[in-house]
């Protein structure tokens, strides 16, 4: 029975890490190990996981859908540790957690209310932030991030959610300017920026082919805040690309229309990131298992 979860670990690891490389360096193994780990992992499944160049690994379909079972195995797994140990010491003390603005307020932080809600002696504190703080210099216990992690080593992080990003604008704007059916299209239509510093956002939407490119976009309307955004879009304002989970109750009430629903859209990770420690605190530890089990029933269609 052993040998069925030989190399799982590994695998799941590279899938995280973002290549083998890297996935070796996290496990303190070489790369040649955990090469020869997955190998054995796909002989042994009669499948291959990863597309393989020089360079870069890349899931192949059959990867991702071991991936996805692989991790909600390990969250049932580390669920049960929780409660075994939850069983035999009480969640106390302060737990101070970083999230973004909107995110946090509208996903994350409901969920961790309940979770301080369930256990009285635990000192919540939440901060709402774009920023991407340091957790060790600023003195959190643990934040919430969305999109790329960087190479940090300082850190631990898990997955919890998949945000898709949908290409929205109000009936009234689509009857005056029309829908547009191509990425050139957009250099004749009113795009609202989300901008940051002296850059926005790039856009990440379909070419003619269904493959996501990355689009530099400029326009006279930018803003830092998403909901600006939103209610920008609502006013009929142009066109935005935002975070499904926050117009999708706008484009129930038919105030937005999602464009190009029927191609592939991009998505953004979100991360639970924490310092990191040979010893997570079991109110840590808990507060992840929370968010990991709750944030993806938010995300239903």
């Amino acid at each position: 029975m052993r040998d069925r979860f030989d190399g799982v670990q590994i695998f799941v690891e590279a899938v995280e890490a973002g290549g083998f490389a890297k996935a070796a360096d996290r496990l303190k193994l070489t790369r040649s190990a955990v090469g020869k780990a997955i190998a054995r992992l796909e002989e042994r499944l009669c499948v291959r996981l990863f597309h393989r160049t020089t360079r870069t690994q890349s899931l192949t379909e059959d990867g991702q859908q071991y991936y996805e079972r692989c991790i909600r195995a390990i969250d049932e797994l580390r669920a049960g540790e929780s409660l075994l140990e939850s069983g035999r010491r009480e969640v106390a003390g302060r737990l101070r957690v970083s999230l973004p603005v909107l995110f946090g307020r509208y996903c994350a932080a409901p969920i961790l209310r309940g979770y301080a809600r369930q256990h009285p002696k635990l000192e919540l504190e939440l901060s709402f932030n774009d920023r991407q703080i340091d957790l060790i210099a600023d003195g959190f216990d643990l934040a919430v991030r969305n999109g790329a992690l960087g190479n940090g080593t300082s850190l631990h992080a898990r997955r919890l959610v998949s945000q898709r990003k949908v290409l929205c604008a109000s009936p009234a704007y689509l009857a005056a300017r029309g829908e547009p059916r191509s990425i050139a299209d957009l250099s004749e239509q009113d795009l609202l920026v989300y901008w940051r510093g002296d850059h926005g956002l790039a856009w990440q939407l379909p070419d003619a082919t269904g493959a996501l490119i990355d689009i530099s976009v400029t326009s006279r309307l930018r803003f830092d805040d998403l909901e600006v955004i939103a209610d920008a879009a609502i006013d009929g304002m142009g066109l935005a690309w935002l975070p499904h989970w926050l117009v999708r109750d706008r484009m129930r009430a038919g105030d937005l229309v999602e464009l190009w629903g029927d191609r592939p859209s991009a998505t953004i990770e979100c991360y639970a990131v924490w310092p990191s420690t040979q010893y997570l605190p079991l109110r840590s530890r808990l507060a992840i298992d929370a968010l990991a089990a709750e944030l993806p029933k938010r995300f239903d269609p």
